[in-house]
């Protein structure tokens, strides 16, 4: 069972996190929500540059709370794919710098596999095979989860990301920076009902329509015309707000709800883990574990903190692959884009006795 420092700076989240297996020793997290709320969205030269301002901090406070010295580290893990180029680079090169500093592995992890693990957190008695409904601000996918590295996916959005159509129908409705919060608690107040939005379908070319892949763009745009077709809403009319939140979120949560059951009994998976910044949403959380329970399905949600990002997650898939003998080369650099089923790509199978003597390392690290 390994314990390994993990750094996640994918996008606006500085985070850095200790965890020994499926346990959290310690886990950092400084948001820049309120850095880039004027903007209505990432900067992400921002980004950058106020994840090298907290990444020193982040670490020290991390092994601070974890109570650890180097020794008790048995690997270094930064999240490389995917992402914003810039803020990778900074978690890249700091967690290389720590490992060759302090002669530890370094694990290049994928940020999806991430939030994957993020139910082992909460869960750690979860095995695969099961099926993972990752939604979040840039993904939304239907991922079988057959083992560490091992994954398939089954179904994804062809537009908008959920959390995408969240904060874009958020500025539709002047509610700000992050949508996907404030959407969640106006609708407790809404109607659902009140507004009927289209389920985003993707056609098939010969006909029908695909039984997993989701579309947002289209209730993005009802939501759109709906606010045109209104009377300018007052300060004293929150309460029609309201009801176009609530009757958003509701269409967001069926089409996913709709799919993500398919799914799981098309491909016999009795276990749902539902992870990403989405999975927040109270909406999605009533929906799906209703539809499951109807169907005697399994529906794991991590508990908030683990939803949106964090190194916890990071670290928990580095530690897994660590104990599976994976390491990644000191040459690994990031990308914005990677489908989650090249993750083994990040690592080599052996240690490369050629790069490890270049850096004073042996193969036990």
């Amino acid at each position: 069972m390994s314990t390994v420092l993990a750094i996640e700076t994918s996008c606006d989240e500085t985070s850095v996190a200790v965890v020994r297996g499926r346990q959290v020793l310690s886990n950092v997290v400084s948001s820049q929500v309120a850095v880039h709320q004027p903007y209505g969205g990432v900067v992400p030269e921002v980004a950058s540059r106020h994840h090298v301002e907290i990444v020193n901090w982040a670490i020290a406070q991390a092994m601070q709370q974890a109570d650890l010295s180097w020794d008790d580290i048995d690997g270094v893990a930064a999240t490389v794919a995917p992402g914003l180029v810039g803020a990778l680079l900074v978690g890249m090169t700091a967690g290389k710098t720590l490992a060759i500093l302090h002669q530890k592995p370094f694990l290049g992890v994928h940020h999806l596999e991430g939030h994957i693990y993020a139910s082992y957190l909460s869960e750690p008695s979860l095995q695969p095979p099961f099926l993972c409904l990752l939604v979040s601000g840039g993904h939304t996918s239907l991922i079988h989860v057959k083992d560490c590295g091992n994954y398939e996916t089954l179904g994804q959005t062809r537009d908008d990301a959920a959390g995408e159509a969240f904060d874009k129908v958020a500025r539709l409705l002047n509610l700000g920076y992050p949508g996907g919060p404030v959407i969640d608690r106006l609708a407790q107040t809404g109607n659902a009902a009140a507004f009927p939005l289209p389920e985003g379908k993707v056609s098939l070319p010969q006909g029908g329509y695909h039984p997993y892949d989701s579309s947002f763009s289209g209730l993005k745009t009802a939501v759109l015309r709906l606010t045109q077709s209104l009377p300018p809403i007052k300060a004293t009319e929150a309460d029609v707000v309201a009801d176009i939140a609530a009757s958003f979120q509701a269409a967001v949560a069926r089409a996913l709800t709709k799919r993500t059951i398919a799914c799981a009994l098309d491909y016999g998976l009795t276990t749902i883990a539902v992870g990403g910044g989405v999975a927040a949403n109270s909406g999605l959380r009533d929906h799906l574990q209703a539809a499951a329970a109807e169907q005697g399905l399994r529906v794991l949600f991590p508990p908030l903190k683990f939803c949106t990002d964090n190194a916890a997650m990071i670290a928990c898939a580095a530690a897994d692959h660590l104990d599976q003998g994976h390491q990644s080369p000191i040459t690994l650099g990031v990308q914005s884009r990677m489908p989650i089923s090249d993750v083994m790509q990040l690592y080599l199978p052996q240690p490369e006795p050629v790069l490890l003597a270049a850096h004073g390392l042996s193969a036990a690290g």
